[in-house]
């Protein structure tokens, strides 16, 4: 047998394998042998060892391979509640156990943030306990961005009481305060509830928030309605025990809305809004997406999901992720690396078999978008009223901000909104003729119903303001780069040379929360050299990236630029530069992306 053939011998004979190299090598060795064989001796082959277990709970049982499977076997994160309420509340931050604060804890929205003053060139050389702060992260949950302005008020008087008036608007719709005190998180807890949000599950391996679309309900052309879906899903499976420990996070999409407004290509799971020819409205169902030090875009099942059957399916595809997910490995244990290796048709009959019990109909490819998904701007709902779709800077926003805006509102006879997956923020049921009045209070509180193109298109994460994770900081270097392009390129904006979505995202590390890989211009943040011998924060660049949309017939991830680091004082000149290079040198009607594809390096640096 050759090295090649050993290589691939199977594990259930390593035996005959280990026999048969055995034998070859000996024979080529031995004395009576002749020719090259004689001269050379070959070394033994040895059998490859039997491949170690995913920990698939339906194959391989529950034994736990990591740490963290130890801990959410022995102790349900849901369960932490009761201590928190109980004993942390009142011992305070020194009091919480470790397993708790650095995972349970997750189970209800709460993370640890990160200590002020350290810099961002000392995250990966200080272990996490000296990093973080007795402060912690809250995000509270609004699965498909749905807000009443009750609902608002008390997130921004919370805000204002417990969180240093921090409220940031995310890109899964959630909200999140930073400075929250644990002794303050039961009273927090209640005043949530008693509107109907919940922290529940807002984090940790368990059904993440879930994104919906921001128009559901109200969007003239929209497909089907995905509210009472959506809702179906919460009420059933949000703090459920049987999906309270599944492998790793696990996001939800859903939408019926044509222009794709739900990045259904980067979620564990996701139902997009299409019509059959024979059996009327339905979803689309795709699996497998995620980014982060891995990307990974989801795969079409191939079936069409009834309306009615929306929730069994989800419930199906869960339950795979949890019994067939890898947990061994905590950075292989995405749904997304077992619907690489099983593919989607592997995917779809385990699906009907085992969880469903019947077949699904063979599903219809999502028509490809007709104008741009974001809502911002305005725009006629089906009942003859308004939403305006308004952009903060970069998701950055306030408690008294929503104060004032639940005020706005409620002034012009609204008492709904929505946030989206871009960092922005949906005024519904505006009369006609208060329109321009509610648009000129929006700017007035720092919401933007026309942006510039930059402003608009601009996302940031957390940043090392807040997060352990980060090199740089974000929010204020997005901040920064809006206002300089805005002055700096006024002249193509002028010429019409910028009048399509040209996206600019920051990461503040590599796990990718501000999508870096899916942006025109991504950034992720860096340590880069000085001339004097030190460091400084800088960013990586990605180019070309995207999701499918009205100027893009499906999604790709962006392209790198071998040795393209850029500093953060040097920023605002590269995405200058670099934009005019497109401007200058791009075909006719060729996006940014097919220009950073298409073109050679030198274009790009």
């Amino acid at each position: 047998m050759t090295q090649t053939a050993l290589a691939g011998a199977t594990a259930e004979a390593p035996t005959a394998a280990i026999s048969e190299a055995t034998t070859t090598a000996t024979a080529a060795t031995s004395p009576a042998a002749t020719g090259p064989a004689a001269e050379k001796p070959v070394r033994p082959v040895r059998a490859r060892p039997a491949s170690k277990p995913h920990g698939q709970w339906k194959i391989d049982g529950k034994a736990p391979l990591n740490a963290n499977e130890v801990w959410k076997q022995e102790d349900d994160g849901l369960s932490v509640r009761h201590r928190i309420e109980t004993i942390y509340s009142k011992q305070g931050f020194d009091s919480i156990a470790d397993d708790d604060l650095h995972g349970r804890f997750r189970w209800w929205g709460l993370y640890t943030q990160r200590k002020q003053g350290i810099d961002g060139g000392k995250t990966a050389q200080l272990e996490p306990h000296e990093l973080e702060d007795s402060y912690l992260m809250m995000r509270v949950r609004t699965d498909g961005g749905q807000l009443t302005t009750e609902q608002l008020r008390v997130v921004g008087q919370i805000s204002i009481d417990f969180a240093r008036n921090t409220a940031d608007l995310t890109n899964r719709q959630n909200i999140q305060f930073h400075w929250i005190e644990v002794e303050n998180i039961p009273e927090i807890w209640r005043r949530l509830e008693a509107v109907g949000l919940q922290t529940t599950e807002a984090c940790g391996d368990v059904p993440r928030g879930m994104l919906g679309s921001p128009v559901a309900g109200i969007a003239k052309a929209e497909i089907i309605d995905p509210t009472d879906f959506l809702q179906e899903l919460r009420d059933r499976y949000i703090g459920n025990p049987e999906f309270s420990n599944l492998p790793r996070k696990y996001k939800t999409s859903i939408t019926g809305y044509p222009d794709h407004d739900t990045i259904h290509e980067i979620n564990d799971i996701s139902f997009v809004g299409v019509e059959h020819p024979e059996l009327g409205p339905g979803y689309d169902l795709w699996v497998g997406g995620g980014l982060s030090t891995a990307p990974r875009l989801a795969q079409r099942v191939g079936v069409f999901v009834p309306p009615e059957e929306g929730p069994a399916v989800w419930e199906g595809v869960t339950s795979i992720f949890r019994d067939y997910g890898y947990r061994r490995m905590r950075n292989k244990a995405r749904l997304k690396f077992l619907v690489e290796d099983w593919g989607a048709e592997k995917f779809r009959q385990v699906l009907e078999d085992e969880y469903l019990g019947h077949k699904l109909p063979d599903g219809v490819t999502p028509p490809k978008a007709k104008v741009n998904g974001d809502h911002v701007g305005v725009h006629e709902q089906k009942d003859g009223n308004f939403f305006i779709g308004a952009a903060p800077c970069v998701g950055r926003f306030s408690g008294t901000g929503m104060l004032a805006l639940a005020d706005l509102l409620e002034a012009h006879g609204s008492h709904r909104l929505r946030t989206t997956p871009l960092q922005k923020i949906i005024a519904l049921d505006i009369p006609k003729d208060h329109v321009e009045a509610v648009i000129t209070g929006l700017d007035e509180i720092g919401l933007s119903a026309r942006p510039s193109v930059f402003r608009r298109n601009t996302m940031a994460c957390t940043g090392v303001e807040f997060c352990k994770l980060a090199i740089v900081n974000t929010k204020d270097t997005a901040i920064n780069i809006i206002s300089e392009l805005e002055e700096r390129l006024a002249d193509l904006v002028d010429a019409g040379e910028l009048d399509e979505p040209l996206t600019l995202y920051l990461n503040g590390c590599p796990n990718s929360c501000a999508r870096i890989q899916t942006a025109d211009i991504g950034l992720k943040g860096i340590v880069v050299p000085t001339d004097d011998g030190g460091t400084q924060g800088g960013f990586q660049v990605h180019l070309g990236g995207g999701l499918s949309s009205h100027n893009r017939e499906e999604a790709g991830l962006g392209r790198t630029v071998r040795g393209l680091k850029v500093a953060i004082p040097d920023l605002p000149d590269y995405v200058e530069r670099v934009i005019r290079s497109y401007v200058s040198n791009k075909l006719a009607e060729e996006t940014f992306a097919e220009f950073a594809h298409r073109v050679d390096e030198e274009l790009l640096t």
